[in-house]
């Protein structure tokens, strides 16, 4: 409770519940909530990050080593660990790759920050340095950039191995990452001003059991997971009008309860045939339509699947929404809301064959201009990680078309910026140059990571890193393999450049915000363990609960 004395009487301004954290307290409070998050996830960084086992609320497991998946599966309530969580979800959004790069930056420049704030380097004069370096190192990205033509398949798949590598796609990489580019450049467009444009709406991925990842397919058009609603309805065409409808096949019902009283046997029977002829109606406007193929979002009455039978026409109900979205790029044709307006213009011609063995129809549009990733994984658990690592490698590979530029992996643009950053700090006055050459060792946790995770000694390797980029060689990283310094864009260890300059935007942005908070206020206990005399709570991770088991 905080009180104030007027006219010889107290006056209350915060309740009894209320307790609040100022100044270092509240800074240290803050900084330490935030690198827990940004710890939880650094030992999945990397070729040779570990995997986390998450248990949600369900008892459902996921296993895996993406940063986004862990932290937003993690149950965090503590509003300064969400601010981190909030830069991966960003850089996910933006890039599609990264995450787990821009969250240990955005920690480690708050462990930096707090070295400087205990030298009592004001916050202000941090703040204003991180955004100094962080500007520069994002202009010096540009500068050690590679340009990528968006034709150039062996670079494009070098981008692609290298964002898979680690991700439980590691063993048939070679196969995926072609997939990968081939799926990218079948859904890429070159717009008027000569710029690439990827349409990744006309992309989707079909996940299956049962086989192993080399065995995953590109298919040009959709995959539909269904049956057929009769087992007399043919089952491939090879030039189809195909209906797409978001209409059900099935007597009308009425808007309100209704009762009908029968008086006799007759009576029950033309209500019956008249039941009848209404779905009789429908199957013929779809026959008179010309349609041979119906994917409807709704349900088919069986009377009208037999009717449908018997006219030659396959019918498959209750396709997904995203399906059926899905099958309208693919095919061109108008999602039909209404049968009563159905004419043959609503109609689209594709190809239409049956799986058997898979127990998928494959629906290809003369254009095709859609196309699906088929991925087969042995397992559930194998499969959603190899989906989650198949998605970023599609994201990364999208973004480097669209901005045409690389850089080399491995910690070697890291290390790059670090050296450049810290020879702008001589230019920088006052305070801030602290912060910008805190900044560069920030960058430097990167290689020091990649090398930690895969058993190497950090310390050595670092070394070797400045020593090889001192000499001019902006290209050297980490094989973590080998356990050498090596040129990684020769290695084909590359990476968007988009997606480290969202990276570094991202982590210095969070940690300032952190940085610039001086005062908690909450209505109730900041902790289960805060201390009597209003001073930072107990573990300083306040109300961060359980993490789903990922710790």
């Amino acid at each position: 409770m905080s009180q104030r004395m007027q006219q010889g009487q107290p006056m209350i301004i915060m309740g009894d519940d209320a307790q609040r954290v100022k100044d270092k307290d509240a800074q240290e409070y803050n900084i330490s909530a935030a690198r827990g998050v940004a710890e939880s996830v650094r030992s999945t960084l990397g070729p040779k990050g570990m995997d986390k086992m998450l248990v949600d609320s369900t008892g459902d497991v996921t296993i895996t080593n993406d940063g986004v998946t862990i932290l937003q599966t993690m149950d965090i309530d503590n509003p300064t660990a969400e601010m981190i969580v909030e830069v991966a979800e960003t850089q996910e959004d933006e890039a599609g790759d990264g995450t787990t790069s821009a969250v240990a930056i955005a920690g480690e420049l708050l462990k930096t920050a707090e070295d400087l704030l205990e030298q009592d380097i004001h916050p202000t004069a941090v703040i204003k340095g991180f955004n100094l370096a962080s500007e520069y190192a994002r202009e010096q990205v540009d500068e050690v950039a590679t340009e990528v033509d968006p034709d150039d398949t062996e670079a494009l798949k070098s981008v692609a191995e290298t964002s898979m590598t680690g991700k439980g796609a590691e063993l048939d990489k070679d196969v995926l990452a072609d997939l990968v580019v081939r799926a990218i450049q079948g859904v890429t467009v070159e717009a008027d001003d000569g710029s690439h444009v990827v349409d990744l709406a006309n992309l989707n991925i079909e996940t299956r059991t049962g086989r192993a990842a080399g065995q995953s397919r590109l298919l040009s058009g959709a995959v539909i997971d269904k049956d057929s609603v009769h087992e007399d309805m043919p089952t491939d065409f090879e030039a189809a009008d195909v209906l797409l409808l978001n209409d059900p096949i099935e007597v009308e019902e009425a808007d309100v309860d209704t009762a009908v009283n029968v008086e006799s046997p007759d009576q029950l029977q033309r209500f019956l045939d008249q039941e009848e002829e209404q779905l009789r109606e429908k199957v013929d406007k779809i026959v008179e339509s010309g349609a041979d193929v119906v994917f409807c979002q709704k349900g088919i009455d069986d009377l009208a699947q037999h009717y449908l039978a018997k006219e030659g026409v396959l019918a498959v109900r209750r396709t997904k929404k995203s399906d059926l979205t899905f099958l309208k790029n693919v095919l061109g044709a108008p999602i039909v809301s209404d049968l009563d307006s159905l004419t043959a213009d609503d109609l689209a011609v594709g190809s239409v064959t049956r799986d058997t063995e898979e127990e998928l129809f494959y629906v290809e549009g003369e254009d095709a201009h859609g196309v699906t990733l088929l991925l087969y994984g042995t397992t559930e658990h194998v499969v959603d990680e190899l989906e989650r690592g198949i998605q970023d490698a599609i994201d990364v590979v999208s973004t480097t078309v669209s901005d045409g530029r690389t850089l080399p992996g491995g910690g070697a643009v890291e290390v790059e910026l670090a050296r450049r950053l810290r020879d702008h700090a001589d230019s920088v006055s006052g305070r801030e140059q602290l912060a910008v050459e805190a900044f560069a060792d920030s960058l430097e946790l990167i290689p020091r990571v990649l090398a930690e995770n895969a058993g190497l000694d950090a310390i050595d390797l670092l070394v070797d890193l400045r020593a090889a980029h001192e000499a001019g060689d902006t290209e050297a990283g980490l094989n973590v393999f080998s356990g050498e310094v090596e040129n990684t864009t020769e290695a084909g260890v590359v990476e968007t450049a988009h997606a480290k300059e969202q990276a570094i935007a991202s982590a210095a942005e969070a940690a300032n915000l952190v940085l610039k908070i001086d005062d908690i206020i909450s209505a109730g206990d900041l902790s289960t363990g805060g201390d009597d005399d209003g001073g930072a709570p107990a573990g300083g991770m306040g109300g961060m609960g359980g993490m789903g088991g990922a710790m």
